[in-house]
């Protein structure tokens, strides 16, 4: 019996992750956000203008290597833990650029989500893990999409960065309509053929979108509008997404800013993440791979927690000098932790009974940890919080009344997160 994971689990969650547009057409095209609020409501949420930035480690970072260490312990491991900008937190040793900025940040160590699989996981987790009601529900940047709008910019409110490839992903959208889905940018590069072909002149690529436009209308006039309103706004973000090519021409990076994030792929992803906010993206999520440490935990820890530390701990600086922070929600999660016990690969399996999320931003206080562990870190001592109260903490944060946690799907009340669970207060301003 062993407890390694089979290489089979992480093809489905990535291809569960990916989804599929053949289910986003069956599914995704009805639907809607449209009686959340009433309008005035919805206007002024829009107004404020948030957005949120969303570091998704897949595979599970070990908290006992990060924001929760357990040093002199059994099963502590060999990295110290080191005092932060705080008085009093400590974090781990690998995380020694982010303990200097744990006064803009706030980890929850109490998290507890039960579920140990990858592959049910990832969508249980991201999607805020509601009851079934029949329908598939929205991963949590397709919900911030489409509850907080696009935003003024005109680009994708939905941007995905991530290793390999990229392209359109309809299926995180879910109920919401698949206009709702992700611009995933694989490896940081500009989705194929954004620019115009040198032999189309402008003109005729103005002439050609017009007809399109004229074609879209006479078939919406037979169809619902459900199902051409995603191809129409592919067309109209693809646009604007042109015009700012500038965000992918990699000389025009400040060479500091390439130091400080590093030039691995974390620190580029993260860097354009960045770049991407202040461009005016709703919800930018940045991927990375091969958290699972079933073997060699503490040799891989060291690489990938110091890959991770060095660009967060920059975004975190970068978004308060530009004062970004009251307007930015970031947080920093997987599908969950590792456990406390070694195992005879030295590594540590997986383990959601236990572990932490780091957060920092709108609506978010600051320079505290919230819940904690028992002294050996194998289970939560005090309160423990699922993820359902993670997705009620972040809509709280960016502004959404807690009255209103609702979905509309064509009369369907459907609840935003588990309707048994509420908002972290000790997490909120």
């Amino acid at each position: 019996m062993t407890n390694l994971c089979k290489p089979w689990e992480h093809r489905f969650s990535r291809r569960q992750w990916l989804g599929s547009a053949a289910g986003a057409a069956a599914v995704g095209m009805t639907g809607g956000l449209g009686g959340i609020f009433q309008p005035a409501l919805a206007e002024e949420i829009k107004k404020q203008d948030k957005q949120v930035i969303f570091i998704w480690l897949d595979g599970g970072m070990s908290q006992l290597e990060s924001w929760d260490p357990k040093p002199h312990t059994e099963h502590g491991g060999p990295f110290r833990a080191i005092p932060t900008s705080v008085p009093g937190i400590h974090v781990s040793e690998l995380c020694k650029h982010s303990a200097k900025q744990m006064h803009h940040l706030a980890i929850l160590r109490s998290v507890c989500t039960k579920d140990n699989a990858h592959s049910s996981g990832v969508a249980r987790i991201q999607q805020g893990d509601a009851k079934n009601r029949g329908v598939v529900y929205p991963f949590f940047g397709s919900a911030v999409a489409k509850l907080l709008g696009p935003g003024s910019s005109g680009l994708p409110p939905y941007v995905w960065i991530k290793p390999g490839n990229g392209g359109f992903i309809p299926g995180d959208a879910g109920f919401l309509g698949a206009k709702y889905g992700a611009l995933a940018l694989g490896d940081g590069k500009p989705p194929e053929n954004l620019l115009r072909n040198p032999a189309i002149s402008a003109d005729d690529d103005m002439a050609r979108n017009e007809l399109r436009q004229k074609l879209d209308r006479r078939f919406a006039d037979k169809h619902r509008p459900e199902w051409v309103e995603a191809n129409s706004y592919v067309f109209e973000v693809a646009q604007t997404l042109m015009k700012r090519h500038d965000l992918f021409d990699e000389s025009k990076l400040v060479p500091r800013d390439v130091e400080r994030y590093g030039k691995h792929e974390l620190g580029r992803h993260m860097l354009l993440g960045r770049r991407m906010l202040e461009a005016g993206v709703r919800f930018v999520k940045i991927n990375s791979y091969g958290w699972d440490s079933h073997g060699d935990n503490f040799n891989a820890s060291r690489s990938l927690v110091g890959k991770f530390d060095q660009p967060f701990a920059a975004l975190i600086e970068d978004l308060a000098e530009r004062k970004m922070l009251d307007n930015v929600l970031v947080v920093a999660m997987s599908e969950f932790g590792r456990t406390p016990r070694i195992n005879s690969h030295v590594g540590r399996d997986h383990w959601p009974e236990a572990w932490s999320v780091a957060m920092a931003g709108c609506g978010i206080k600051r320079g505290l940890t919230v819940g904690k562990t028992n002294d050996a870190g194998t289970e939560v001592s005090g309160d423990a919080h699922d993820i359902g109260h993670l997705f009620h903490t972040w809509f709280q944060a960016l502004g959404v009344p807690p009255e209103r946690m609702e979905y509309d799907n064509q009369g369907q009340p459907l609840p935003v997160a588990h309707d048994e669970c509420g908002p972290v207060k000790e997490l909120l301003v």
